[in-house]
């Protein structure tokens, strides 16, 4: 009896009843079933207990994904309720196999329960994908809406910069001019003595487009002779509202010229564009 206990607590027979035998291991088992009925009891049992909580824990499929995923199941899993195939002999040959006895037909619950645990898998699946998918768009928009509040808020803190320059006295506004051949173009720059800062305002620019071997160059003209003020590109929808130049002490007007990029140590007089002064 050691030897059945010991082979009812190996958990073959649960494998068993779950169809993980190969052929060899289940016809063993069937002979433990017929020589000791407290194994045959025990399949019996697991049997039940496996029906019961297959029962419990059932989602019931909706009827359309339950007819496609079974028709498929079937077609692959087989029939496996018979342990044994009859064979053909007479009187005088016996076979070894003749008294294995045919154990209960399964229900078809546990096929109907597989069916339903792969559709309820599947719909999980399908649910958390879409739940991904719709985070991530959400992030992305979320991100969008950042990016747009960043600019309008550095719009805003440049429009001010742009307010406070107009409105601080100690800037003198130069109004620079086209000439001649530019004469559309205009420029509007503050310049504070004190501090000897320049600032070009990139918003009211009116230049005309230079291509990319070219830059425009400005120069402070401080006792009848040109300085180098920096260059600078035709203003764009990104570009900040207000540019900083490089400082003069003292200057009785300012220019600008059309240079090749990079800018120049000496200005192009014939590629001036405007011109202003005090």
């Amino acid at each position: 009896m050691e030897d059945v206990k010991a082979y009812i607590e190996s958990g073959v027979l649960e494998l068993y009843v779950l169809g993980d035998l190969t052929p060899d291991e289940r016809l063993e088992v069937e002979r433990m079933a017929l020589k000791y009925p407290a194994v045959k009891a025990e399949i019996a049992e697991i049997e039940k207990s496996m029906e019961m909580y297959a029962q419990e824990h059932a989602i019931e499929p909706s009827e359309n994904l339950k007819d496609k995923i079974v028709n498929s199941t079937l077609v692959n899993l087989g029939d496996d309720r018979i342990f044994t195939k009859q064979r053909k002999h007479t009187d005088e040959i016996a076979y070894e196999d003749d008294n294995v006895i045919t154990m209960p037909k399964r229900t078809q619950f546990y096929k109907y329960a597989f069916a339903a645990s792969v559709a309820l898998l599947l719909i999980s699946i399908y649910g958390l994908v879409n739940l991904y998918s719709q985070l991530q768009e959400s992030n992305t928009q979320l991100a969008v809406l950042q990016a747009d509040k960043t600019k309008f808020a550095n719009q805003v803190n440049l429009k001010d910069e742009q307010l406070k320059l107009y409105l601080d006295t100690n800037y003198h506004i130069v109004r620079l001019k086209g000439l001649p051949k530019t004469p559309s173009a205009s420029m509007v720059l503050a310049w504070n003595p004190s501090t000897q800062k320049v600032m070009v305002d990139m918003n009211a620019m009116k230049l005309p487009k230079h291509d990319a071997e070219h830059q425009y160059q400005l120069w402070a003209l401080v006792k009848g002779k040109p300085v180098d003020m920096g260059i600078f590109d035709n203003a764009t929808v990104d570009s900040a509202i207000v540019k900083e130049m490089k400082n003069v002490a003292s200057a009785q007007g300012f220019a600008v010229t059309l240079e090749p990029k990079g800018g120049s140590i000496n200005p192009t007089l014939n590629q001036m564009v405007v011109i202003g002064q005090f």
